[in-house]
């Protein structure tokens, strides 16, 4: 197929689209490489593919600039990473992640319709179960309040596209994602921060009293999950839990880290912040069963394989090497 892949040069984005060059699929990446965090970062994610995908320097708040997009290369599926990612940065600015991660979807979806596209994985998040109650946390939950404005803006993603399947016949399929994590893992996520500063013997802050817990998953399980939600032929619009259906408490995930990198980490403990969830926990059944969905990869695992990429290609460094 020809697929956009938006936020291509993302985390997850970049992961994705070397996937689905490798099986074959003709890709082209939609990124605004806005400064979150460094654009280079994001450049580099995608150096080893540049010459093979089309790239496409697209902010999705433009509708414009999607429509034109659309209506020159046809494309035949939509991959929708991108947004205005992270809880605490929506609590500052609300605005921003509407416009981007809202009206940014529509445009794409309105897009996808108008040159009849029929096609759309939306990625979703773990933030829209809020504090529910009910662990693990199943995609039958009625959802009925989120705790961030990231996470409603996740979740209005979702009803926009249930809109969009029913009115006009699009098969999408939305995946919440569960805290992912990697090589080449945003560099203001937990894992990769408290990694950072532990390996620079500087002190990492930890909120709250640790025993918060996160269901933690690599990001090849991640990629497996997304991979089989473009081959999905069941109801026309569906959502599925991509997570790794075991929970770890933020304590032991700075031992582990601790344990990797043969250092002890320093630890600034502070308040616990508005918006973080105190557990997020996946009831991946619904996926085993119809995306074949199968995680492979336990934290104990991954987590020291992302500790060699990252001293490997960082160090102490927060520009990758291929960089400097």
């Amino acid at each position: 197929m020809r697929i956009l892949v938006t936020g291509g040069a993302g985390f997850i984005g970049s992961h994705l689209v070397e996937k689905l060059l490798a099986t074959g699929h003709e890709v082209s990446i939609l990124d605004d490489f806005n400064d979150f965090y460094d654009p280079q970062i994001k450049r580099a994610n995608i150096q080893a593919v540049a010459t093979d995908v089309g790239i496409h320097h697209v902010d999705l708040r433009d509708r414009a600039a999607v429509n034109s997009l659309f209506h020159r290369e046809k494309f035949e599926a939509i991959a929708h990473l991108a947004a205005r990612a992270g809880v605490r940065p929506s609590i500052r600015q609300p605005q921003l992640y509407y416009d981007t991660n809202v009206g940014g979807t529509l445009h794409l979806l309105e897009a996808a319709r108008l040159t009849g596209i029929e096609r759309f994985i939306f990625a979703s998040s773990s933030s829209v179960y809020g504090i529910s109650k009910t662990v693990p946390f199943s995609e039958s939950l009625h959802l009925t309040q989120t705790i961030s404005p990231y996470a409603a803006t996740k979740i209005a993603g979702e009803f926009l596209c249930s809109t969009y399947s029913h009115l006009y016949g699009m098969r999408v399929v939305a995946l919440r994602f569960f805290t992912v994590y990697g090589a080449r893992q945003r560099p203001d996520l937990a894992i990769h921060q408290f990694t950072k500063r532990i390996h620079a013997d500087e002190p990492i802050d930890q909120y709250g009293d640790g025993t918060t817990r996160r269901d933690y998953t690599y990001i090849d399980d991640t990629i497996q999950g997304v991979m089989a939600a473009l081959e999905y032929e069941g109801p026309l619009f569906d959502l599925f839990n991509l997570g790794e259906s075991d929970t770890v408490q933020l304590k032991d995930l700075i031992a582990g880290i601790e344990k990797a990198l043969g250092r002890e980490a320093k630890i600034n403990q502070l308040p616990e912040q508005p918006g973080d969830m105190p557990i997020t926990c996946a009831d991946i059944s619904k996926a085993r069963k119809f995306l074949g969905y199968k995680p492979t990869t336990p934290l104990g695992v991954g987590l020291p394989k992302f500790v060699d990429w990252f001293l490997e290609n960082i160090g102490g460094s927060s520009t990758p090497r291929s960089m400097l």
